[in-house]
């Protein structure tokens, strides 16, 4: 079991109070390409675009954009970036990784189109993470329902890195203010996920443990899971059914109604719905034990060996590909079933309940 230095807690000073996850700037190859996946194919809209940059949001959005696509030689994320509740914040959020020793830099004028004053940091786990308050408004389509297809994304769900260390981050966005609200755990003590969150949903972020840093998904929500099936069937009669990874399917985890999807650069997308209110002080926490099959599919059905092992990789401060550190700690794919071998459907009964992964 990892036996880490953890992050230190800069204890004189106040965190950033952060209200959410608000868009990912991500580096692509082919940016016609892209467009067709994330425009034409999930409907996101349009806020602006040149020839080197697409910016988009879902139909409930506000603010200027969800998600950068970026034309670069390398596919990467180049942000995670969240809203802080006042242009304060952002002052504090650069003290805040100044004083854990981390890169940061600052630009009053924003990083990229439509957001203001803002601040980057290379955080303890490797991550390119901003904080931002100043935004530029757009209209929400929110009641344009002439918009509406039968497969809308509605809102910018959540992120998920991949860390090869899920206790020590943990700890340090619990620190920043994160709380968490499920866990993947084994009776040795080994946490294999957490999921953390701002917002009162189950998550803003998740940690999911393997070779890091990297970004294993973006997700968006729709309001129902037939707007799911509709992606499916859609993707289907495309001819692009290779692009579906997983599912669709019901997690245990969160609960939400899932489907993971691949855009061409191979960036994991989610299309996520129907979690649960976690906004409570006393929400308690749901802890799954790692060899439950029905942790991340709560039909039982196994996962892909892609889903735990690839993802995308992330940049530092100068655009660089950060260097991928390998998991010491147990795999989550070496010891359960999804992919790889047997879990249990009840717990202690050895006879029944089992279900064959997809080794055969």
């Amino acid at each position: 079991m990892t036996n880490s230095t953890p992050v230190p807690t800069p204890t004189e000073l106040t965190p950033p109070d952060i209200l959410r996850c608000a868009y990912m700037e991500i580096v692509v190859t082919d940016l016609a390409r892209s467009r067709e996946f994330y425009v034409d194919i999930l409907g996101l809209v349009v806020t602006e675009e040149d020839e080197n940059a697409i910016y988009l949001r879902s139909l409930e959005e506000f603010i200027h954009h969800n998600l950068v696509l970026r034309k670069g030689p390398i596919a990467a994320v180049a942000a995670f970036s969240y809203r802080v509740r006042t242009p304060e914040d952002v002052d504090r959020a650069e003290a805040w990784y100044q004083a854990l020793g981390c890169r940061t830099e600052r630009n009053r004028d924003g990083f990229v189109n439509g957001i203001g004053d803002s601040v980057r940091v290379t955080d303890p786990l490797g991550f390119p993470y901003e904080f931002f308050y100043s935004v530029e408004h757009v209209e929400r389509l929110a009641w344009r329902y002439d918009l509406y297809g039968p497969g809308a994304l509605v809102r910018l769900d959540h992120f998920n890195q991949v860390t090869p260390d899920v206790p020590r981050g943990r700890k340090y966005l619990e620190d920043l203010g994160f709380r968490v609200t499920e866990d993947i755990q084994d009776e040795d003590g080994v946490t294999y996920a957490a999921w953390l969150r701002r917002k009162d949903t189950v998550h803003d972020t998740a940690l999911t443990g393997g070779d890091g840093p990297r970004m294993h998904h973006i997700a968006f929500a729709t309001h129902e899971k037939h707007n799911i099936l509709y992606i499916c069937d859609k993707l289907g009669a495309l001819r692009k059914s290779d692009v579906i990874e997983r599912g669709p399917g019901r997690h245990g985890v969160s609960n939400a109604f899932y489907l993971y999807i691949a855009d061409p650069d191979g960036h994991r997308v989610e299309i996520y719905t129907q979690d649960y209110y976690t906004g409570d002080p006393d929400n308690p926490v749901v802890t799954w034990d790692v060899h439950d099959n029905q942790r991340r599919d709560w039909w039982g059905n196994p996962v892909v060996p892609s889903w735990y092992t690839e993802a995308s990789l992330v940049l530092d401060l100068d655009g660089e590909p950060q260097p991928v550190i390998a998991r010491t700690d147990a795999s989550e794919m070496a010891v359960t079933v999804g992919a790889d071998g047997f879990s249990y459907t009840r717990k202690d009964d050895t006879v029944e309940g089992f279900k064959l992964g997809n080794t055969l």
